[in-house]
């Protein structure tokens, strides 16, 4: 039994090799009753901010996994920032604990950032089969095991946590404009994980309330209509979903029922 979230495909792609029982963690939010049961139970989730997600850790913290073996793994772009030891620290403040705690790094799908062409030249470096294979071979085994942190890691996530508190985050609210572009279609409304779209009009009305800046919207939409406008894109003509996993699979992951 595998959890996923996912905005652009990578982590779903993650989790259709480790599980054939996949479940939606923004779908699973809307029940209130939340326990599960299985051998094995993961989680996998790309990295927001160099940590969990919040509204992941609202799902761990409000959810109750009775199991033999229970792991975290974690999608990102460059650097990972010591995220396992801290996961696992969360876990223990809130009366839990995983066995198994790892990353993988893959093509970093963070607009505010990177410029997703220059992004996708990088892809095959990052070998991300095999490491989903390494990762496999270890869960199946119950390998226990919590990433360890090495210090250009702590040293980067220092420095970040620093900027931060000097700077703020690197965007604000609203975080999106929608051009002319835009058809009216609604694939932002059906991608984003947390409901925070809807059409008016023929034209999308964001409310951030619960928005967690995931850029589903943005990346899905088939007219390239959604930009940032709260920073400078670095390059407002690219976007990206991982190769391996179709649209249709990510309006079935994340649209609310």
């Amino acid at each position: 039994m595998v959890f996923y979230f996912t905005a652009t495909g990578n982590s779903l792609y993650v989790a259709k090799h480790l599980d054939t029982e996949l479940i939606s963690i923004p779908q699973e939010m809307n029940k209130t009753d939340r326990h599960y049961k299985a051998d094995k139970i993961g989680i996998v989730c790309p990295l927001f901010e160099l940590d969990l997600p919040d509204f992941i850790k609202d799902f761990i913290r409000s959810s109750t996994f009775e199991t033999e073996y229970f792991y975290i793994i974690v999608t990102y772009g460059m650097h990972h920032g010591g995220v396992a030891e801290r996961a696992q620290e969360f876990l223990e403040s809130i009366g839990k604990k995983a066995d198994y705690i790892n990353t993988i790094i893959m093509l970093d799908n963070a607009i505010i950032v990177f410029d997703m062409e220059q992004q996708k030249l990088l892809e095959p470096e990052k070998k991300v089969d095999e490491h989903i294979a390494m990762l496999k071979a270890d869960i199946d085994a119950c390998k226990h095991e919590i990433q360890f942190a090495a210090e250009e890691e702590k040293t980067f996530y220092q420095g970040f946590m620093k900027m931060t508190e000097e700077y703020g985050r690197m965007y604000s609210f609203p975080l999106y404009g929608v051009t002319d572009a835009c058809v009216g279609c609604g694939t932002c409304t059906r991608v984003c994980p947390r409901g925070c779209i809807r059409v008016e009009n023929s034209r999308p009305v964001y409310d951030y309330t619960h928005c967690v800046n995931c850029m589903a919207c943005a990346h899905a939409c088939p007219q390239n209509a959604i930009k940032l406008v709260c920073v400078k894109e670095p390059n407002p003509n690219a976007r990206y979903r991982n190769p391996n996993i179709s649209l249709a699979e990510i309006i079935q992951a994340n649209q609310q029922k």
